[in-house]
This record gives structure tokens, sequence and C-alpha cells, in this order.
């Protein structure tokens, strides 16, 4: 940029003084003329006035002068029209650039958010060419930002699609750009986008539609539809979706994936009512405005996830001494909620498991839905029963299977997979070491006797016997609990679950008298009952279906009258098809008194029970043991139903310890394949049916030797 220089007035020299002209002595006129040199039009004013003096030009003076000190000399004084500065020599003068700035220009990006009023004339951007036509060359400056190269400032057209650096000449009536395309060897790009305070999704409300706004926070999901990309941003006030339009069903951004951090700017619109951003602009962020971003939600979530530390809903000495480990799980479960990570709940398939991942869901439920939007539930949450009392292989399968489904196509997260009334013995261990290898965390609420190897694989393990307790204190005891912590507001819909969970364990803790109690305004001991058996039955024949709804209506989490009818029925068909299987089954027990006093009872539920039907073996054999266990009210009782390759312990009043039993066996009889487990008292074994006479020989022998109470 240049101005007249004030000094000289344009002249580029300074007046110093004026003397007589030494050439005509001040008389403005020459001594001697060459006739040849002057033409006939200037020979009368010669012959008239003389001859002028060259020097002085008739004036008999001379100025003497010296070069401004100002413009040196220039009569412009020019500035870098890049930094400012003033510039003096005449090889700095090319594109009004000073040597520093000619050396390493500023060349700016324009973010998608920047429209024409980001856009001065003077500066150098950086385009793409978009078209051509024979006046000219277009060239995006963004999007929404486009100008023009006249063909007479192109020497060598360049090719659609050809990055450039353009000189923005002016900007003509109608917003149209004139660009110069410039040549830079050195430059600096500066990444110009539109000042926009950031907003957190919470502080976005419907009736800022059409506003220009600005969000930071990280990609939790990213859903390709047959129209734009849905990218879902969590911040520090929840979520909020954004749509971002490259082409129909085309993945718009394709370098940003879930779990990176983005800035995102666009435009305020509502879908459905809800609230959505049209983005115009969608930035990775790296380095320390990552770390700052994170940090920032992290922060909030950590606050918002704190658990509720409310009392117990009855009194227990071994809750209190577990409530440090249930508020962390109940954390971490809120924690992964707020990042939007998908849960699966796994539990046992029987009342007891059933009552626990109910009261769980209950409530998480709704967090999810606040959270993740109407459609969250699902996307981002799953409950599935598992057979064992253990999480087996075929149950890690399926879940691995259905979180890189969900990752490939819903662009998720992989999940917290929470096992309940399952998740805390050794067996769980091969597919808690398959889950670790896709980095999916676990958490554990059981009650089954614990192994420390599990703890390794768990990011959360709440345990009775952690503290000194058993198996007494159930699951669903822990889990409505742990439930509560993470959502008070459910405490009444779900206190009965625990009673159900205690009459369905059998659980003789001081605790199960105390939630039957609680729950005693609204359901009797046999509602209790009925209930239980009413899971069991149903859940039989769910096999692998969670049953959502149908188990609802049974716990009466929903229409009453549903609830009493559905339980009615389900019982009586339960009870006929338990009568069934006791009378093909007593007949057919044999018992033998053991040296420590005990009865030890035994039924071949493959051969003398009816198969693939309600009970199946593990119930037939409790429903046996019960019977049995009234016969002998006054001595301790064992009752073993087994199988080709497999036996179901039932016991009263004999301190064995199932897991020890399983280790020793699985030491002892190499080739065995011994496994299994369970509670102390109540447990399975599995092993190869050749070695079947030797393993229940073994047990025998083992149950034998430990002590009884009566």
């Amino acid at each position: 940029m240049s101005k007249e220089c004030p000094d000289c007035h344009g002249r580029g020299y300074e007046i110093i003084s004026t003397e007589v002209c030494p050439l005509c002595k001040g008389k403005g006129k020459s001594k001697s003329i060459d006739f040849m040199k002057i033409s006939e039009k200037d020979i009368d004013s010669f012959l008239k006035n003389g001859a002028e003096c060259e020097k002085c030009k008739g004036t008999g003076k001379i100025e003497v002068s010296k070069p401004c000190e100002s413009c040196r000399g220039l009569g412009n004084i020019f500035s870098c029209k890049v930094c400012g500065t003033r510039i003096y020599g005449a090889e700095e003068l090319e594109d009004e650039i000073c040597s520093s700035c000619s050396r390493s220009q500023y060349v700016y990006a324009l973010d998608d958010s920047c429209d024409l009023k980001d856009v001065e004339a003077g500066k150098l951007y950086h385009g793409i060419v978009s078209s051509a036509a024979s006046f000219g060359v277009f060239v995006d400056l963004n999007s929404h930002v486009r100008g023009l190269m006249h063909s007479s400032n192109v020497e060598v057209p360049p090719d659609v699609g050809d990055a450039v650096i353009v000189l923005v000449k002016s900007i003509k009536a109608g917003g149209k750009l004139d660009l110069i395309p410039k040549t830079i060897a050195k430059y600096e790009t500066i990444e110009l986008e539109k000042e926009l305070p950031v907003k957190n999704s919470a502080e976005i409300e419907p009736s800022m539609k059409g506003r220009l706004i600005r969000i930071e926070g990280e990609v939790i999901q990213v859903k390709q539809t047959s129209g734009p990309t849905i990218f879902t941003i969590s911040d520090e006030g929840g979520f909020v979706p954004c749509a971002a339009f490259e082409s129909a069903g085309k993945r718009a951004y394709p370098h940003i994936d879930v779990e990176m951090v983005v800035s995102i700017t666009g435009e305020v619109t509502l879908r459905d009512e809800q609230v959505q951003i049209e983005v115009m602009s969608m930035k990775l962020l790296t380095g320390a405005k990552e770390v700052e971003v994170r940090a920032r939600v992290e922060r909030v979530i950590e606050e918002k996830a704190a658990p509720a530390d409310i009392p117990f809903l009855v009194e227990s000495e071994i809750m209190e001494k577990l409530k440090p480990q249930m508020l962390h799980v109940a954390k971490e479960i809120k924690k992964a909620i707020f990042h939007s990570k998908p849960i699966i709940l796994r539990h046992h398939a029987d009342a007891d498991g059933i009552t626990s991942a109910i009261a769980i869901e209950r409530a998480i439920l709704p967090l999810i839905t606040e959270i993740g939007g109407a459609d969250a539930e699902y996307y981002f949450y799953k409950r599935a029963p598992s057979k064992a009392p253990f999480y087996e292989l075929a149950d890690v399968t399926r879940d691995i299977s259905f979180a890189l489904e969900d990752a490939s196509r819903h662009g998720q997260k992989m999940p917290l997979v929470i096992l309940v009334d399952n998740g805390s013995t050794e067996e769980d261990v091969p597919s808690m070491r398959q889950a670790r290898v896709y980095d999916i965390d676990l958490l554990v609420i059981d009650h089954h006797h614990p192994d420390e190897i599990v703890d390794q694989f768990l990011i959360g393990h709440v345990n009775p016997a952690h503290v000194g307790g058993d198996f007494g204190v159930t699951a669903g005891m822990l889990c409505a609990e742990v439930a509560r912590m993470i959502n008070p507001d459910v405490s009444n819909t779900i206190r009965h679950l625990p009673a159900v969970s205690a009459v369905g364990d059998r659980s003789e803790a001081p605790e199960a008298g105390r939630y039957i109690g609680l729950a005693s305004d609204r359901y009797t001991l046999a509602d209790l009952k009925e209930m239980a058996l009413a899971l069991d039955y149903e859940q039989f024949w769910l096999k692998f279906s969670s049953g959502k709804g149908l188990i609802d209506d049974i716990l009466d989490l929903g229409d009453h009258k549903t609830h009493k009818r559905l339980v009615s029925l389900l019982c009586e068909q339960a009870n006929t098809m338990i009568k069934d299987q006791l009378d093909t089954c007593l007949s057919n027990v044999k018992s033998h008194k053991l040296a420590n006093g005990a009865i030890m009872n035994v039924i071949d539920v493959e051969n003398y029970a009816q198969k693939f039907t309600f009970p199946p073996p593990g119930k037939t054999s409790g429903e046996v043991h019960d019977v049995l266990c009234k016969r002998n009210p006054d001595k301790p009782v064992v009752t073993i139903g087994y199988g080709p390759d497999f036996a179901v312990i039932r016991s009263k009043g004999v301190l064995m310890n199932i897991p020890r039993i399983v280790r020793e066996l699985r030491e002892e009889l190499v080739g065995a394949g011994v496994n299994g487990g369970g509670h102390l008292v109540v447990g399975s074994i599995k092993f190869v049916e050749g070695m079947r006479t030797e393993v229940l020989s073994r047990l025998a022998e083992k149950i034998a030797s430990v002590e009884v109470e009566f």
C-alpha cells in the first residue's frame, strides 16, 4: 500500500536553498545559440526575447536539493500490505510486500463456517479450482465462497481440482471476487474460521433455530443414512446430533470417526422437534486443544456420574461394608451412560439373575434415553440371559459379535458388559480374556464364591464374600441397591425385587427376611414365591431371549391385572410339570448314609427324568432335594442329580465348599476334564462322559469327609 510522501509532496527530494545560475549569471538568458537547433517556429520568439538559459529555464536561479529522507527519493511512502511495515528500496516493492513477508507470506485457508464477509481484498487465500470457462477459471475458497481468475491474469490454466493460491484483487458489487493466481515459494497457512462463542449441548434451545453456533466434544456415534451422515457429539452438557451432507448416502468427513474430539460449526435446526445441528464445518482437534476439551468434558461427567450415597432399603452389615465397591460400580455405569457407551447386561437365567438385571435396567434406561434420545435404548442397551451361572464362551462370542456389528453399522464404541449373578469365578476367565482383546470393559455384581483371578479383567467387582459375607446376600439384593445409587427415582418401583430374588434363591440370610418384610405391604410370601417360579418357568421357554415386556409383567412392572393373570397361569403350568417330573423321579432316587452322617440322594436325571422340558435337570434336582429334606427334617441331606457328563449338587446342613472340591477333582483326576462351581453348598460339575464313575465316586468321598451341622 502506498501514499504520497507528506514531506516532499511526491517529488522525492527536499530543496535546501537557491543560488544564482552559474551559466547565465542570474540573467536568465543564454550567451550563445546554435541556430541549427532552432526551428523556424521559435526564430521569431528568439529575435524578440532572446534565448532562455537552459540550466535555470530563464529564472536566473537554481535550486539546491537532496533526496527526501522520508521516502528515500521515491516520492511515495510504501507499507507492507501483509504486516504494515514501512518498505524501503525499490527491490522490495514487488506486490507491495516487505522482504520479510515475501520470504514467508501468510496464506489464509477459509473454514466452511466463513462467508464473504470474512474475505478481505489484498490477502492471499488457498483455493480449489472448481470449473473453467472461456473467460477464466472459477476457484472455491471454501464450500460457500467462490471467485474468478480472469483469463487475462492466467498464463497456464490450471485443471479442475487443482489446489491454488490466489490474491483477492477486489470484491466487486454483488460479492464477486476478482482473483489473481500467485506462485509463492514460502508461506505460512493461517486457518481462518468465523469467530463464534463455544456452546455446550445443554445450552442449545429450540428457540435458537437458525442461529450459527460452535460446539466442541467427542464423537460417540457415526450413522450413515440414505441422506446425510449423522455425527452424535458428546460434551459437558450431554449430546447433540449433527447432520453433515456430502451427497445422498455418501459418508461426510470420512477422516472423522468415533472417539475423536472435534470442533463443529453449524446452524441450529429442529428434526422431530429435537435440536439438531446442520454442519457447515467440522475439524479434528488434536494436541493441547484435544486434551483441554477431553479434560473439560470428563470433569463435568465425573460430577454428573457421582452416585447417590443413600441409606439401604434394609439394615445389612455386609452391604455397609460393601458400600464403597457398590458406589464405585454405580459410578462406572453412570459414566458409561454419559460417555454414550453401549451397555450389555448379562444375567443368570433364574429368578435371582433376572431380578438383578431388571433392577439395573429400570435405573439406567431413563438415563440412556435422556442422554441419547428417544431411540437410544435400541442402539445403546441390550439385556441377555446366560444359561450357566457364569459367563460362557457362547455368551461372550454373541456379545463381541453384537458389538462389532454395531461399531460397523452405527459407528459405536465398544460396550460396557455388566455381569450380574455371574462373573465371579474362574470359569468366567476364558470369556473375560476374549472380551479384553476388544477392550470391552467388564463389571461384576455377584454372590457366587469368588476367585481372585477374575479381578484383573474387571473395572469393578461387588461380591459379599469380599467382606466376609456369603451367597445369602443375593445378587438381586445387591443390584437393587446399586440401581438406587444410579437412579434413586426407581426406589419404589423396584423395592420388591430383592424379596423375589431372596425366595427364588432360597436365601436364609437376615437380609432376606427384611426385604420380604419390606414388600409385605404389597405382596405376601406366597405372591413372591409365585413370581420367582413364574420367572424360572418363563425363562426356560425364552431360552436366550430377554423376554422384555413379558418379564416386566411377571414382576408387576406393568398392568397389575395382567400380572395377576399371567403369574397365576404360569405357576399353574409350572407346578403341573414339576409334579409330573417328581412322580417320575422320586421312585428312582437312590439314598445312602455317608460316614459323616449325611444322607446322600442320587438321581440319574438323564434316564429317570423327562428331558427337554420344564423343569430342567438343575431345577429337577432342586425339587427332588426339597422333597427329601422334608422327609428328613433333622438330618443333613445332599442330593446329586447327574447325567452323562454333569452333576448338580444341592445340600442342607453339609458344610462343603463346591468350588474347592471342583479344583481338587480337576487336579486328582487327570483326563476327566472337571470344571464347574457355584455357591459353597450349591453348584454343578462338568466332566467327560467316560470318567463319570470315577468323578462321582471321588465326589461322594469328599462330601462324606466334610463336617455337618446336625
